[in-house]
């Protein structure tokens, strides 16, 4: 069996810990720890959040989402497929190392979509960029832990609490969507959506096409 060769690692903010790159042939992982938080082949959920998105908001002229987390680009490798040629992605990654990595060894993984004319890469908090912006957006994809809980960093939490849920109601614009991938279903989560007032779905879909674990996203509209 081919061995895992660690690429390179860096440190998540606030003391969250090392993430690391490793490459065993041609698949990746990145690992946080004794967590792998993602792998090249398992693919299906994160298009899955682009695509439930795209069809939740349907086609609109000068659309903007943002996505939180550019892990290994399956998120925004599907949204491009999907939105139309004026729209507008802004991806936000908090581990400048990981944008690297995009555009160093896990290149041809991305397929060039980081140059798409379409997308802007915005090193830093997500949660800066949804509290500084008033009817924004028409989507925003979260995809920065493995649910609604701060796993990659303790600061993370304030995505998912009742005052981080509305101020992403109020950077959407009518009838946008919140969108929040999970590895788990989360009732209480369920329920903060809604009490920030949010009309929410919840959809089941596997990692990997009809196999693998079953992963919950949300699909939070402002109505």
């Amino acid at each position: 069996m081919i061995p895992w060769v660690q690429l390179d690692s860096a440190e998540m903010p606030d003391g969250g810990g090392a993430i690391r790159l490793k490459q065993r042939g041609s698949e990746f992982s990145i690992m946080l720890g004794a967590t792998e938080l993602m792998n090249s082949r398992l693919s299906g959920s994160e298009e899955a959040l682009a695509k439930l998105s795209c069809e939740t908001i349907g086609p609109r002229p000068g659309a903007s989402m943002l996505i939180g987390g550019l892990g290994m680009g399956f998120t925004l490798r599907a949204a491009l497929a999907d939105i139309e040629a004026d729209a507008r992605v802004t991806v936000a990654e908090l581990v400048p190392a990981v944008v690297q990595w995009a555009r160093g060894p896990m290149a041809d993984l991305f397929g060039g979509c980081l140059d798409d004319p379409r997308v802007s890469i915005w090193e830093g908090d997500v949660c800066d960029l949804i509290r500084s912006r008033k009817r924004a957006y028409d989507a925003i994809l979260l995809d920065v832990d493995n649910g609604p809980e701060g796993l990659t960093r303790a600061a993370n939490d304030a995505l998912y609490d009742l005052s981080g849920l509305r101020s992403a109601r109020e950077a959407l614009r009518a009838g946008g969507v919140l969108a929040v991938w999970s590895s788990a279903p989360d009732a209480a989560f369920t329920k903060r959506l809604q009490k920030a007032g949010f009309s929410t779905q919840e959809v089941k879909t596997r990692a990997n096409g009809k196999r693998g674990a079953r992963h919950t996203i949300w699909l939070a509209t402002t109505g």
